[in-house]
C-alpha cells in the first residue's frame, strides 16, 4: 500500500508562482492587480444622456419625448423618427409592411392620418390585414372569436367579408388593378360607413400605393365558395410587382417600416428588394425598423439586418403595438411640427 501523498502547504509555491490554498487550488493574489482611474476609463453611460422628470402640470408631450433617456432604443427611436422626417423632406420613400394586428388593435386611425401628412408614401400588408380593413370599413367590427367560432366550423365563415373581397378581386382582373387598389375603389364606391379609418379607402382616395400580398390558405375568406385560386394569385402577383418598382426608389434614405409581420412581409420584402437590386437599382443607404412584440427571426434577419449589410441601418423595437406606434406616430408629428 502506498503512503499518501502530504497536501502542500497553504505557503507552497508551484513552478508557475501561483500560491496554493491547502485543497491544492491556486488563487490569485488581488494585491497584484493593476487599477486605474473612473475619468480615464472609457463609460458607455452618462447623466447628461438620463430621463429628465416630465412635469404634466407644464410640459408638453414635445417636452416628454424630450425627457426620455438618450440610451438604447430609446436612442433607436428618436434616430428612426429622425431619419423618417429627413427622408420625406428629400423626397425619399417611407413604405409601411404591416401585419393583421395593426388593425386589430386600432392603429388604423394613427396610420390614416400619417398617410394625410405625406408621411407614409407606401403599404404593403398581408391579406389578413386587409380582410380586417374591409370588414372595419364595411361594418364597423372585426377580429372574430376563433377559440368559440371553431368548435362547431362556423370560424371564417363571414359571408360578406368572402363575398365583397373575394367578389372584388374576381370583377377587377379584366382590368388593370392591382389586389390592393381594387378593394380600396370599390369601398370608395360603396361609400362605406367606416372609410375614414380604412387603409384601403384612404390609400385609393390619396393615390398611394398599397399592396396585398396573399398566401393562399392562410385567410378566412380562402375557405368560402366564392374563393378562386386563380384570381387571388394574378391580383397579389400584381402588386408584388408594384412593391418591386416601390422598393428601387428606397436608395439613399428611404425607410422601412415592418410592423406585427413575422413572416410573410418580410420574406415578400426580401425578394421584393433582391429583384430591385437585380434590375439594375443601386437600392443602399437606406434604414429599417421592425416594430414587435417579441423577437422574431425573420423580421430580424429579413428587415433589419441582411437589406442593411451593405450600407443603411436596422433596428428592432419591441412592444406592444398599441403602445409603440401611438408613440411613434406622435413623436414623427411633433418633429415634423417643429422643424
Amino acid at each position: 500500500m502506498k503512503p499518501r501523498k502530504k497536501p502542500p502547504s497553504a505557503n507552497a509555491l508551484p513552478a508557475d508562482g501561483i500560491p496554493l490554498a491547502v485543497s491544492g487550488n491556486p488563487r490569485v493574489d488581488l494585491q497584484q492587480v493593476r487599477t486605474l482611474s473612473i475619468r480615464k476609463r472609457k463609460s458607455k453611460v452618462r447623466t447628461g444622456q438620463f430621463a429628465v422628470v416630465f412635469d404634466a402640470r407644464r410640459d408638453s408631450f414635445r417636452a416628454f419625448v424630450e425627457s426620455l433617456p438618450d440610451i438604447l432604443v430609446a436612442k433607436d427611436l428618436r434616430v428612426l423618427v429622425e431619419d423618417i422626417v429627413r427622408a420625406r423632406r428629400r423626397g425619399k420613400p417611407v413604405i409601411l409592411l404591416m401585419g393583421a394586428h395593426v388593425v386589430k388593435v386600432g392603429l388604423s386611425p394613427l396610420l390614416v392620418d400619417l398617410l394625410h401628412d405625406g408621411v407614409l408614401t407606401a403599404i404593403a400588408m398581408n391579406s389578413a390585414s386587409a380582410i380586417h380593413d374591409v370588414e372595419t370599413a364595411l361594418f364597423g367590427q372585426t377580429s372574430e372569436d376563433v377559440a368559440v367560432n371553431l368548435r362547431d366550423g362556423t370560424f371564417g365563415m363571414a359571408r360578406e367579408t368572402g363575398e365583397f373581397i373575394n367578389g372584388t378581386l374576381a370583377a377587377a382582373r379584366s382590368s388593370s388593378l392591382g389586389y390592393g387598389e381594387a378593394l380600396g375603389r370599390r369601398l370608395i364606391a360603396l361609400h362605406a360607413p367606416q372609410a375614414h379609418v380604412s387603409l384601403l379607402a384612404t390609400c385609393a382616395d390619396l393615390h398611394v400605393p398599397l399592396t396585398v400580398h396573399a398566401a393562399i390558405g392562410t385567410d378566412i375568406i380562402h375557405q368560402q365558395p366564392t374563393m378562386d385560386g386563380g384570381v387571388t394569385g394574378e391580383m397579389s402577383f400584381r402588386d408584388f410587382r408594384t412593391l418591386c418598382a416601390i422598393c428601387c426608389r428606397l436608395t439613399g434614405g428611404g425607410v422601412v417600416l415592418n410592423v406585427g409581420s413575422a413572416v410573410i412581409m418580410p420574406e415578400v420584402f426580401l425578394k421584393a428588394l433582391t429583384v430591385a437590386r437585380n434590375l439594375g437599382a443601386r437600392v443602399r443607404g437606406f434604414t429599417t425598423a421592425v416594430f414587435d412584440m417579441h423577437a422574431q427571426y425573420r423580421p430580424t434577419m429579413n428587415v433589419q439586418h441582411r437589406p442593411t449589410q451593405d450600407g443603411g441601418r436596422g433596428y428592432y423595437i419591441t412592444g406592444h403595438h398599441e403602445i409603440m406606434i401611438p408613440l411613434l406616430a406622435a413623436m414623427i408629428k411633433v418633429r415634423l411640427r417643429h422643424g
